[in-house]
This record gives C-alpha cells, structure tokens and sequence, in this order.
C-alpha cells in the first residue's frame, strides 16, 4: 500500500521545477546525414578531412625529422669528441716516437764514441808498452856503434836493429803515432819534460839542449813527455805577432 507523503519544503519542489525546465530546454545540435548532404558539402567535408589529415602528417613528420636530426647531431657531437681525442692520442703517439728516435740516435752516438774511445784506449796502452822496447832498441844500438871500432859485423848488427826500429816507427806512424824529438825546438812544458838545465848564451833563452828520452803522441794526445835538457842564460826569444787575416 502506497502512503503519500506531502512535501511541505517549497524551496526543494521549486529548485526540481527549476532543473526539469532547464533540462527540458537543452537541444543536442543537429547534424545532418551524410546520404543527405549536397555534392558539394560532401566534397567540402572531403577536402577538409584532407587538409587536416595533410596537416597531422607535416607535423607527425615534422616531430619525427626534428627527432632524427637531434640524434644525428648528437652523433656529430659524439663523432667530434672520438675525433678530437684520437688526434691528440696521435700527437701523443708522434711525441713519444720522437723522443725514441732521438733518444736512440743519442744512444747510437754514445755507444759509438764509446767504442771508439775504447779502441783508442787498447791501442794507446799497446804502444806505450812497446816505447821502452823502442828506447832499448835505441840505447843498444847507440852503444854498439860506438863501441863497434871497425868491427863489420858488429856494424852490420846494429843496422839490422835499427832497420827493425825503422819499421816499427814507420808501423805506429801509420796508426797515428808521432815521435816527439825536440832537440833545438822552443821548450814547451805540455810536450817536454825539463830534468836538467844548461847555460848556452848562443842560443835563445829555455831552448831544448838534448833530448834524453824521445816523446810520443797519438791521435793529438801526448801519450810520453819527452825529457829534455833547456838552456839559460841566452837572449829572449822573440814573441810571434799572430798572421793578419786576409
């Protein structure tokens, strides 16, 4: 059983009046049918759908373009940074081998001064031992003459021992040993070695007298001082005025 009830609130039945009129007043738009529409309409819609359609895809390919040539520089920018890098790893590379090779040609050059200087050095020490045979050579030679008196074959002893020192002056002279025998020479106390004094008014002042032992060098290096007698008392020798230059 239905109880009515009655509503004594006129505000509420006014505002659902109110509403019920406001719906009643809405109208949905009308459209009308696509079988209905003019030839012309239609390819008016036709055209629109197309232009708009043209647009969505520019801006589509737009978007994608826009992303492709932001990867492409990113690429770029990847590509300048290995390009840069590998660069000063070939700077570096062309740096480094720079100083090996010229650390290899100092190298090169030292271990060939070196070799020599050593040739040098055996070969200096070889012919300053041979000296005192040379000056025994000498001695017994100078004493045999002396005391020879006629005696042929004496005679002819001595000139085999002094053919013999010809040839081994003559075998050093060809590796670069010269004799040192100053006798009338300037003294000079790099070369010579003073081990007495004569007085001689006759000749210049400090002139080597006699030549007690002979001197030697070799390759420019005096390897045996030749020991000498100097003279005093003389007059002073004149000082040598340098050559002008032409």
């Amino acid at each position: 059983m239905k109880v009515p009830i009655d509503v004594e609130n006129d505000d509420v039945r006014d505002e659902n009046d109110e509403q019920t009129e406001v719906e009643a007043t809405y109208e949905e738009p009308e459209t009308t049918p696509m079988d209905e529409l003019t030839p012309e309409e239609e390819e008016a819609m036709v055209e629109a759908a197309k232009r708009a359609g043209a647009a969505a895809a520019e801006e589509a390919m737009a978007a994608e373009a826009e992303q492709e040539r932001n990867a492409v520089q990113e690429q770029i920018d990847s590509l300048g940074d290995v390009v840069e890098a590998a660069k000063k790893e070939a700077v570096d590379a062309t740096n480094r081998l720079l100083r090996l090779q010229a650390d290899w040609e100092n190298y090169r050059r030292r271990t060939a001064a070196e070799r020599v200087a050593e040739r040098e050095r055996a070969a200096e020490k070889l012919v300053v031992d041979l000296l005192p045979i040379l000056d025994d050579m000498e001695r017994a030679s100078e004493h045999a003459a002396q005391t020879a008196e006629g005696d042929e074959k004496m005679i002819q002893f001595v000139d085999g021992v002094m053919a013999i020192h010809a040839k081994m002056t003559d075998i050093l002279g060809k590796h670069g040993v010269e004799v040192i025998d100053p006798a009338g020479e300037p003294f000079d106390p790099l070369v010579h070695q003073a081990v007495g004094r004569e007085e001689n008014t006759e000749v210049y002042d400090e002139t080597v007298a006699q030549v007690y032992q002979k001197g030697y060098r070799m390759g420019g290096k005096v390897i045996r001082s030749a020991m000498v007698t100097v003279t005093y008392g003389g007059p002073k020798r004149p000082v040598e005025e340098p050559e002008a230059e032409e």
